[in-house]
């Protein structure tokens, strides 16, 4: 009965207007202190602050952060998994079990839906906590480790806003001067008239606020990736200028992210993978404990996105996340990441180092993973993905992390700028050297027959699957989303789920909950398009999966 289709949104705790706070007119009240009392204490007691900021990351992923108590509250983490599912690459059975299946019909757009309320209440909730945690210093700080904080908190700012901007709005290039979303700062006037921002204007304090990070992170050294260095703030400043066109711009800074990183190996991928922080190819994660995890287990990424925990909707329920045939085909059958989703009769090479261990319910190793069912398991389904491990194999802890950003992407970032400022040469090599030394030893760029800017949306359409990136990646290149190749055997994508979109179709964009449409009476909602119809648009492609 999609349950996630059919629940009011309810608010409890913070709201988008504790972000728009007017910090300057805060009084004492029940030991409430006026912002320059909270100044003059951060600046004595420096662990204050730390103790502050370190709550500023809890959003990013951790299970249960509204309160809701339901398997789809888990922050940012949450919108990366919708990103997925609402593109072309990703998909999950069409069950009763299905908390996400908004996604996959594009039901989401419904403003009183708790999908989209999750997706827009934690970017927000970032950058409320950033304006409270900044709000308490002054301009002339010069301790390091304040300085550190106060980069690492721009620099979250800066990354809420940009997925913001992603889902709210088309791409910048095309739409800098169409609304995006509100912003909220202290020189918000009123947050109950607190119109909605241009993109170009969101990404100016995108822009400043990276700019400032990566001065202040000058030098700093973190004690975990789950905070933020100088490098990933280049990354992230990687990112903003890829997606404002500034190609040139995007290459060096990912060159600035990548030094000193290299990808993960053939060898190091040819298993199951992506799970644990400390893996060397990663920038930045988050860094779930099996204490956070134990706070609600199926409201993490390992109860939806990994198919080897037995606490967990994907294996208990099998609705396990698969990669959408038509983009599977394409991938050439001397690639290592062919094996990261099983093959249509459930094979997959990763399998073969594997033993599932459950117990009384029985102990099966290798290709026998896929078939093997118990009461907290479903056999695989075609297409099942084993790109992300977990540790054992059949867990009950959930406890995982998860990339935010991978040293892999940079590569590709750095691709695509030097192709789009000119350096076409330099692009093909970037990716070719990537490719041969780290996936596919056969490979070549021309070996899809695709242009090359095709060729490198395909190699970012592989590597970073299930990451998170796939519908902004669609929605930054104008390109249509192509689920199905005009007929239904040409996918396994559930059929409520089959159509395609154009480019520029209205309902891509996404909506205004009511509880804000209600408490901010300047908004102007999107509402161009329409709920996507079964079969719809069959002739549509993408050049990567023609």
């Amino acid at each position: 009965m999609k349950l996630n289709t059919y629940i009011s949104v309810l608010f409890v705790g913070l709201v988008l207007g504790a972000s728009c706070t007017k910090l300057n007119e805060i009084v004492p009240q029940s030991g409430t202190m006026l912002k320059s009392q909270l100044q003059a204490t951060n600046a004595a007691v420096p662990s204050r602050s730390a103790a502050s900021f370190n709550g500023l990351f809890n959003p990013l992923g951790m299970p249960n952060y509204y309160d809701y108590g339901t398997p789809d509250d888990f922050g940012v983490l949450m919108m990366l998994f919708c990103n997925d599912l609402e593109s072309a690459d990703a998909t999950a059975s069409d069950n009763n079990y299905n908390w996400f299946s908004v996604c996959g019909e594009y039901s989401s757009r419904n403003a009183n839906y708790r999908n989209p309320v999750i997706r827009y209440r934690a970017p927000y909730s970032i950058i409320a906590s950033v304006n409270d945690f900044l709000a308490g210093f002054g301009e002339d700080v010069e301790d390091p480790e304040v300085l550190a904080m106060m980069g690492q908190a721009e620099a979250l700012r800066a990354y809420a806003y940009m997925l913001l901007a992603s889902d709210f709005q088309f791409n910048y290039t095309d739409h800098k001067d169409d609304l995006c979303v509100p912003i909220c700062s202290k020189e918000t006037p009123d947050p109950t008239h607190n119109p909605r921002a241009t993109v170009a204007q969101i990404y100016e304090i995108i822009m400043k606020d990276l700019d400032d990070a990566i001065e202040k992170l000058e030098g700093f050294e973190r004690s975990n990736k789950k905070y933020i260095d100088q490098q990933v703030a280049y990354g992230l400043r990687a990112r903003a200028n890829l997606n404002m066109g500034n190609y040139a711009a995007a290459a060096a800074d990912a060159e600035a992210a990548a030094e000193g990183y290299t990808p993960a190996t053939i060898e190091e991928v040819s298993k199951p993978a992506f799970q644990d922080i400390e893996e060397h190819n990663w920038l930045w994660g988050f860094d779930m404990t099996a204490d956070a995890a134990k706070t609600s287990l199926y409201a993490t990424t390992s109860s939806w996105l990994r198919s080897f925990s037995a606490k967990a909707y994907a294996a208990g329920t099998g609705t396990y996340t698969c990669i959408n045939k038509i983009l599977y085909d394409k991938i050439s059958s001397s690639d290592v990441r062919k094996g990261w989703w099983v093959d249509e009769n459930l094979y997959s090479p990763l399998l073969n180092s594997l033993t599932w261990d459950a117990g009384g319910a029985g102990k099966v190793s290798g290709q026998d993973i896929a078939d093997f069912e118990y009461s907290e398991k479903y056999a695989f389904v075609p297409y099942t993905n084993v790109k992300f491990g977990c540790t054992p194999i059949g867990t009950t802890e959930n406890a995982e992390d998860m990339p935010l950003m991978r040293v892999e992407e940079m590569i590709l970032i750095q691709a695509e700028g030097y192709l789009k400022s000119g350096n076409e040469a330099k692009a093909k090599q970037i990716l070719e050297d990537f490719v041969k030394t780290y996936r596919d030893p056969e490979y070549n760029a021309a070996f899809g027959a695709r242009n090359l800017a095709d060729e490198i949306w395909f190699q970012r359409r592989i590597e970073l699957w299930g990451e998170g990136f796939a519908i902004h990646d669609t929605k930054r290149l104008n390109k249509p989303l192509v689920r199905f190749l005009g007929t239904p055997e040409s996918t396994n994508v559930s059929p409520a789920f089959r159509f395609n979109m154009a480019a520029d179709d209205g309902w891509l964009l996404m909506r205004f909950s009511n509880k804000e449409l209600n408490t901010n009476f300047s908004i102007v909602d999107n509402t161009n398009g329409e709920l996507p119809k079964m079969d719809q648009n069959p002739t549509l492609r993408d050049g990567v999966t023609d």
